[in-house]
């Protein structure tokens, strides 16, 4: 990942939930000329890259461990991803999904603003 993403408050990630994956795959990869590949961590992510960078990901929404809506999420890149979950509350939010770890990835948190939309919080492994 390039380290502009690494960067407190930048975008860095973008996730589809859907229901059907290989539809999914089969759409993107056609209109926008991405590429997929399965993801060696945890089974059934599927990576999205452009011109060989990876740039987000395609999960399957039965295999989300907390119901999650079909569509794209935003990763928001932050410092200390369980320091921004604890100000959530104090501005208004609300913590979806308290910060937990993705192996070799790092750690996250799914939030919600004042207004309803949802967003995600990340803080990336070093290295």
């Amino acid at each position: 990942m390039a380290e502009q993403f690494r960067e407190q408050g930048a975008f860095s990630w973008f996730e589809l939930t859907t229901t059907d994956v290989r539809k999914a795959e089969s759409f993107y990869t056609r209109l926008f000329g991405w590429t997929t590949e399965p993801w060696t961590g945890e089974g059934g992510y599927t990576l999205i890259k452009v011109n060989g960078k990876e740039i987000g990901g395609i999960v399957s929404a039965s295999t989300v461990d907390e119901p999650r809506p079909c569509g794209w999420g935003i990763y928001v890149t932050v410092t200390d991803v369980d320091e921004t979950a604890k100000k959530v509350p104090e501005y208004g939010g609300k913590v979806l999904v308290q910060p937990t770890d993705i192996p070799r990835v790092g750690r996250f948190c799914i939030i919600e603003d004042p207004l309803g939309a949802v967003i995600t919080a990340i803080t990336y492994c070093r290295g």
